[in-house]
Formats: structure tokens, C-alpha cells, sequence
């Protein structure tokens, strides 16, 4: 008889978890509170309490190709950065693909999730639940994966700034966020500057009467457009520069990057220029930012010092009078109200997990927490990971000694020094991880990391694909368990699909006789102007 296994929503991360499960052969049940799958992508006019959604224009800023599961392509004809709307449209096309939606319980929410008494022996778990009409039940399961993401529980600071409660203003959070019209004429204060802050600041600045953005810090900004118009994931995820990353010094890589922004626009002349190097921070992703500064429309200020009725006093002692609305983009914390406590340590209630999966203080591993990160890279390719990571753990396909936990969770611990340099906040210092070298070492365990030097020697044009280019989701398919066998021909053909939504007009080339006399032109130029130098070495002569 196959384990049932609970999947606790049916967003990005609980659909591949459910895939997971079926290829592992045990049996999901997934719970979703809402009435559909998508989660977070999933467009709100009434925001959802306990439920972030997006706003009425998000595009992605992750591109297509880097962002899609392992073994289903998005469609060609998608644009590279998707509107919410398409990048919903793809996971409801990843369900129907793999036949997901029978797995699911719409509009059942858990209201506990609690160690059975005979755990130790068992590893189960009693998962009580409440339906859309309040019928409860308990469920038994061999095994938990918690799937609700930690964009649930908003961070509003309200006490951080003194005199906030003199305001007479409108206030919210950017998960209320929908679209500028509300806005549209008004003097408004976006705080935070990360990329919701970013990209509502933009927004709003075409329509407000005056746009203000605050930051504590600054940021580094990219663009999505990178050498010839490609996305910029795609230049810059690849093995090659990680490797050239992790063995040229950090001081000189960080040098290199912020020369090269700072060459498109000075940061320091726009007010972005941050705190932090750029490898010490995630940096902002926004195409119009700059430009909306340059046209005046958006102003960027620094740290609010306090609140003064309706006027703001910023710590450089500047102040800006009469702010209608003030729009907090700081964040959210994650809130896993159905768990117990006691899986939480610390002060802050900090989640320690093995591998960011699995919380190591359990008898037995049957418990994971999926997509509780924050990567240099896709999201959604490193929770498919993480599912099927966790998926062959339970199923005990994969054995995870005591001793090697144990061990691995002093390098944790390291790993989170490291960080708090960086992320002074202890939850936010336990998501953040390396893209690359985190699915490496997960896919590592599983057997399905690329061999990169056997492709080299036995395919060298896939080898080189994998070495040199983009790292797609599709590599960690090329073998082991979960072998697919489109994943090379989806390596290969991966710029194909960068260009077919963009390749709209038929542009017509030169022909070739007309290159060849063009060339031919430019060489007797060339040979030309080297006689005349030869002949002539002080130049034109004049004549007396």
C-alpha cells in the first residue's frame, strides 16, 4: 500500500510536489484553502487575509526558460518575461499535463498539523482540516509537505517610525496593492525598495503628482535586458561564470559588476548607490526605474526619520510636506499557524532546517518545508528540487544517516554567520542560498547532477551547452532518477524558444554576392589607406 503523503497547498510548490509523489509512488492529498491552484500568481481584486497576491501588472524577472520545471518547457510563443497572468496559464498547463487537479481538495484549509502519539515509531502525522462548509476532519499521513511559501504574513513597521500615529493619511501594504488608479494625482511614499517597492514606485509615478521612494539602504539595479537584448538570467546563471566567480577574488568580482552598472547609469548620481557590495546583497530588478528618476517623476530619498501629521522627515533632515499615502514594501515574514511551536527555536521562532527541507530535531524525516528560500536565481527550479529531494526521502529511496544530519547542520549554522553579515535579520538569513551550487548539491544526493565532463567527452555539443550555457532547470534531468528524455533537445533548442515571441517581423538579410562585394570594398580600403602611409609617412604634403 502506497504512503500518503499531505501537500499543504497547490501554489507553484505544491503542484510539483504532488508530481513528485506520484513519481516516487506514494499517494498525495493535496489541501488548498482557496478555490483554485496558482497561489501567488493567481490576480486578487480583494485581497485574501493570510493569502499574498500579486498586482494587476507584475511581470516576472525571471525569464522563461530559467524559471519553468525541469520537464515541461513554457510554451515558445510566451514572452520571455511573463505578465502574472501567463505565468499562471503555465502551471495550470503544468497540472493538466501531468494530470495533478484529481490530487487536490479545493477550499479546505488545515487548521493543525500534530506528531501522532506513536511517532517515534511511525512517523506520523494527524492533519485536521476544515472544508468550505466547516466540517472538520482528521486525516492520518505517513508524511507532511508544507507548500504555503513565506509570502503569507506582511511586515508592517509602524513602530519604527516615531509620530507614524500623527498621520492623517491613507496607509497599506504593497500585498494590497492593485493597480495606481486610486493614486492617481496624489503625493505618495512607497517605503522599501526592494522589487515590489520598485515596481510600484515606477508605476505610480505615471500617474501620482509626485512620487517618493524610500530606502534604508539602496540597491544595485539590473535591468532584464543584457548583451544583445537576451535576458539577463540567462548570460548570467551559467557554470562558467560561477566558476570564474567562486575563484577570482570577491573584491575584484565586485568591482567588475558594480563598474558595469555604474557605467549604464551612476548609481551614486540617482541615490540607488547602496550600503552593501554587490555580491552582499540581492540586487533590484527594474528595466524603468532610472528613467523614471531622470524625468523627475520619481524621487528617491533615504531613511524616514519620523512622521509630522502629514509632512515627512527623512534622515538627511530634507523634508517633504503633505503626503496623501504612504505604501509599505517591506516585506513579509513567513507564518506556519497549523505547526507546533516546538518545531521553532529562538527568540524570533527561527525554522532550522537540513538542506532548507527538512527540520533536523525530528525522529523521523517526514516533515518538509518546501520553498522556504531565497536564491540568487529561479525559484520555482530549486522547489522542484527541493520536491524531489524530500519525495525520495519519505518514499526511503534516499537514507539520510543521523550522524551526516548532524554534520550538515554545523555547516548550516556557518552558512548562517556568513549570512547575517550580510542580512542582519536571522530569518532572512536562513533562506537566502547559491543558486547553482545549492540544486548541485541536492542533485548531488539524488544522482541526477549533470557529468559535465562526460557529456564533454561523449556529446560535445550538449557538454558545451551545459558548461557555457544558460543553467537551466532542463540539465538536472539528462539522468538519473526522473530521467527525461526531451531534456536534451530542450537544452539545445532553449535560444530557439527566446526568439520565437520576439521574431514577429521578417526582417530580410543582405544577399550574400552584395556581403561579399561589401567585404571586398573594405579590404581594398583598407590595403588603400596602408599605400598612402607607406608612401606618404608625414602625411598629406601641402603645397607652397
Amino acid at each position: 500500500m502506497a504512503r500518503r503523503v499531505a501537500v499543504i497547498g497547490a501554489g507553484s510548490s505544491g503542484l510539483t510536489c504532488i508530481k513528485c509523489c506520484l513519481e516516487e509512488g506514494l499517494e498525495p492529498v493535496c489541501f488548498e484553502s482557496s478555490d483554485d491552484i496558482g497561489g501567488l500568481w493567481r490576480f486578487k481584486e480583494i485581497p485574501e487575509p493570510e493569502r499574498s497576491s500579486t498586482y494587476r501588472s507584475l511581470v516576472t524577472n525571471t525569464s522563461k526558460e530559467m524559471m519553468c520545471f525541469s520537464d515541461l518547457p513554457m510554451p515558445a510563443h510566451f514572452p520571455n518575461f511573463m505578465h502574472n497572468s501567463q505565468l499562471l496559464q503555465y502551471l495550470q498547463l503544468y497540472a493538466a499535463h501531468f494530470n495533478l487537479l484529481q490530487h487536490i481538495h479545493f477550499q479546505t484549509t488545515v487548521l493543525t498539523v500534530k506528531q501522532r502519539p506513536d511517532f517515534a515509531c511511525s512517523g506520523q502525522w494527524e492533519v485536521l482540516t476544515e472544508d468550505r462548509d466547516g466540517l472538520k476532519k482528521i486525516h492520518i499521513f505517513d508524511a507532511v509537505l508544507v507548500c504555503t511559501g513565506h509570502y503569507t504574513k506582511p511586515v508592517m513597521p509602524l513602530k519604527d517610525f516615531p509620530g507614524f500615529e500623527t498621520f492623517k493619511g491613507e496607509y497599506c501594504h504593497s500585498s494590497e496593492y492593485k493597480d495606481p488608479e486610486p493614486y492617481k494625482g496624489k503625493k505618495v511614499m512607497v517605503v522599501g525598495i526592494g522589487n515590489s517597492g520598485g515596481d510600484i514606485a515606477v508605476e505610480l509615478s505615471r500617474v501620482a503628482k509626485k512620487t517618493f521612494l524610500s530606502t534604508r539602504q539602496g540597491a544595485w539595479v539590473l535591468s532584464r535586458i543584457s548583451l544583445k537584448g537576451r535576458p539577463i538570467d540567462m548570460i548570467g546563471v551559467t557554470r562558467l561564470l560561477g566558476l570564474v566567480t567562486l575563484l577570482l577574488p570577491r573584491r575584484l568580482v565586485n568591482w567588475a559588476c558594480e563598474r558595469e552598472l555604474n557605467q549604464k547609469y551612476d548609481h551614486r548620481l540617482y541615490g540607488l548607490m547602496p550600503k552593501n557590495r554587490f555580491l552582499d546583497q540581492r540586487p533590484l530588478v527594474n528595466d524603468d526605474l532610472p528613467g523614471c528618476i531622470l524625468l523627475g517623476g520619481l524621487v528617491i530619498k533615504p531613511n524616514i526619520q519620523e512622521f509630522q501629521g502629514s509632512n515627512v522627515v527623512f534622515e538627511d533632515e530634507t523634508v517633504e510636506e503633505q503626503i496623501d499615502t504612504v505604501i509599505f514594501c517591506t516585506g513579509y515574514t513567513h507564518n506556519f499557524p497549523f505547526l507546533s511551536t516546538s518545531l521553532f527555536t529562538g527568540p524570533s521562532f527561527n525554522l532550522t532546517l537540513y538542506k532548507h527541507v527538512l527540520p533536523p530535531m525530528l525522529e523521523h524525516p517526514t516533515l518538509a518545508i518546501i520553498g522556504l528560500i531565497e536564491a540568487w536565481g529561479p525559484i520555482m527550479p530549486v522547489v522542484e528540487m527541493q520536491a524531489r529531494w524530500a519525495t525520495r526521502v519519505i518514499s526511503g529511496n534516499l537514507f539520510l544517516p543521523y550522524y551526516v544530519v548532524f554534520n550538515q547542520m554545523k555547516n548550516h549554522f556557518e552558512e548562517r554567520k556568513r549570512n547575517m553579515k550580510r542580512y542582519p535579520c536571522p530569518k532572512h538569513a536562513d533562506l537566502q542560498l547559491e543558486y547553482i551550487p545549492y540544486m548541485d548539491e541536492l542533485a548531488n544526493e539524488l544522482g541526477v547532477r549533470p557529468n559535465i565532463l562526460r557529456l564533454l567527452l561523449t556529446d560535445p555539443r550538449l557538454g558545451f551547452s551545459v558548461l557555457f550555457g544558460p543553467c537551466t532547470p532542463y540539465q538536472f534531468r539528462l539522468r538519473g532518477p526522473g530521467k527525461w528524455a526531451g531534456a536534451r533537445n530542450a537544452i539545445l533548442t532553449v535560444w530557439d524558444r527566446v526568439s520565437k515571441p520576439m521574431m514577429t517581423r521578417v526582417v530580410p538579410e543582405l544577399p550574400m554576392w552584395l556581403s561579399l562585394f561589401g567585404i571586398t570594398l573594405l579590404i581594398t580600403a583598407l590595403y588603400a589607406r596602408d599605400r598612402y602611409c607607406a608612401l606618404f609617412p608625414q602625411g598629406i604634403l601641402k603645397i607652397q
